[in-house]
């Protein structure tokens, strides 16, 4: 009997060893490279690279690859090899050069999951459906004032009400991070919602931490994870699941705000981006590019969540190298005065006058770092990229840090300088290497409103205010990174000019 047991056990470890020799073949097989990959670090089976991610600052990781590898280099992320783009040449060749290449986005897990039908929102989107609904997005933001006076007039409105903020703290410290999350977001809710809201109303703090909550998680180890290994990760607890949690509350809250707009739509009158979209669905009830109600809450989140972290998370950085370099605070203060007074609301139409004031916008752009690498895009065709065969369905990401500091662009790159901005005489220059809203066919959708956003905030504020922080205590320039990049909470003082 005991030798039954014997051979049984034979068996089983037998199995197992050619079950696991066969796993790993067929894991070199299928990762393995073609003549002409970019090269790249040796990679684990199975699990690839993953577990020598940098997880606190991923982009810091890649840049040092990129020193070690050249400006096209690859990575296995679990289950897939990507190709990593660096440096402002190699990266607008890419996303320019190869626009037409390089345009669509590749299959993403947490993507996947969260839009929950093909058309995907403005983001994830590709090919015929993401042309028409990127052109409807930018004509209807034309539409309801996008580069017009009257959203200028909406954005100082809310300047306003974040001046009435920051007097009530009273000079004392207080942490600005919800506050620009408020007024940025106002903005976008009014061009897709028709309105703003109260800085206390539950439903919009409520949609604000969904979506600021979301955009960490997604951006960290824990979305790396599930886009690795998506099969084993959505059937394990963790903190990757409140990802999914967080968005779709987001969903739910713009589903009622559909149905609200759906009850009193006049469709001779739009009030906004849901009632152009409703109005133009009737257009398309036979067509198959997306204007559906359901891709209207996706669509909308999507320019909710653009519009609001990353000019919201730039305002933030500028408070903290204000505080940081006082100097340059007090210089930017000695412009607006000049130029324009402490009284006069402050136009677009002020910018051409204040270079400096610009130049010290655009740096803490470029220093802030706020989307470190990009968008994921894929290889529409067989390609060459930096002499290096890209076969069709690579995963490409062109990383915006490496053009924001690189070395043969910028004068000083790891210095803040508002003099990369400026030439001789003190007038404001622009950089081909600036490009914090990407560039090509997916360049940032909302970039001409985050510049005007930027400007009329940032300038609103110096007027009114002048910046500290308590004494002895030091700001770190480190960041958290998740998709976006934010400063380490801080608190600040106002005091009134």
């Amino acid at each position: 009997m005991w030798l039954d047991d014997v051979f049984l056990s034979l068996d089983v470890r037998g199995i197992l060893l050619f079950m696991f020799s066969f796993l790993l073949i067929a894991d070199f097989i299928r990762n393995r490279k073609p003549a002409s990959f970019p090269p790249g670090p040796k990679a684990l089976p199975f699990v690839g690279n993953i577990l020598s991610l940098d997880t606190k600052h991923p982009h810091v990781y890649f840049s040092k690859l990129a020193d070690i590898y050249g400006n096209v280099f690859s990575l296995r992320l679990g289950r897939q090899s990507v190709v990593f783009v660096s440096g402002h040449k190699m990266v607008k060749e890419a996303i320019v050069g190869q626009a037409e290449n390089f345009v669509d986005r590749p299959l993403n897990a947490v993507l996947e999951r969260f839009y929950t039908e093909p058309s995907g929102g403005l983001f994830a989107s590709n090919g015929e459906i993401w042309k028409k609904q990127r052109r409807f997005a930018l004509s209807t933001l034309r539409t309801f004032g996008l580069g017009k006076n009257t959203l200028e007039l909406s954005i100082c409105e809310e300047v306003r009400h974040l001046q009435e903020e920051m007097e009530s703290e009273k000079g004392k410290p207080f942490s600005p991070a919800g506050l620009f999350n408020n007024a940025v977001s106002n903005i976008v809710c009014n061009l897709v919602m028709g309105k703003r809201f109260d800085y206390n109303d539950h439903m919009f703090q409520t949609m604000l931490k969904c979506m600021s909550d979301g955009v960490r998680l997604e951006g960290s180890i824990w979305g790396q994870l599930y886009d690795a290994f998506p099969q084993v990760m959505k059937y394990l607890p963790g903190p990757h699941n409140k990802i999914f949690s967080n968005y779709n509350a987001v969903r739910e809250l713009l589903l009622e705000e559909i149905q609200k707009h759906k009850k009193d739509l006049d469709p001779s009158n739009p009030r906004d981006y849901i009632d152009t979209f409703l109005i133009e669905m009737e257009n398309h009830k036979d067509s198959n590019l997306g204007f559906t109600e359901s891709n209207l809450a996706f669509c909308s989140f999507d320019l909710l969540v653009a519009g609001t972290e990353t000019t919201a998370t730039t305002l933030l950085w500028a408070l903290l190298y204000l505080t940081k370099y006082p100097e340059v605070q007090e210089k930017v203060q000695a412009e607006i005065d000049r130029v324009i007074g402490q009284s006069r609301q402050p136009s677009m139409a002020d910018r051409q006058n204040l270079p400096y004031t610009d130049a010290v916008i655009h740096e803490i752009q470029r220093m802030g770092n706020i989307v470190p690498l990009n968008g994921f895009r894929v290889a529409s065709k067989d390609t060459t990229l930096g002499g290096y065969f890209i076969p069709k369905g690579t995963p490409l990401m062109p990383m915006l840090t490496s053009v924001l500091f690189d070395k043969s662009e910028w004068e000083t790159p790891d210095t803040f300088n508002p003099g990369h901005f400026l030439d001789a005489n003190g007038k404001f220059v622009k950089r081909e290497a600036f490009l914090p809203f990407s560039a090509g066919k997916r360049v940032c959708l909302g970039e001409g409103l985050a510049k005007m956003e930027l400007f009329l905030f940032f300038v609103g504020l110096l007027q009114k205010f002048t910046f500290s922080v308590p004494g002895g205590v030091e700001l770190s320039t480190e960041g958290i990174t998740g998709t976006t990049r934010v400063p380490h909470p801080y608190k600040v003082s106002a005091k009134a000019r």
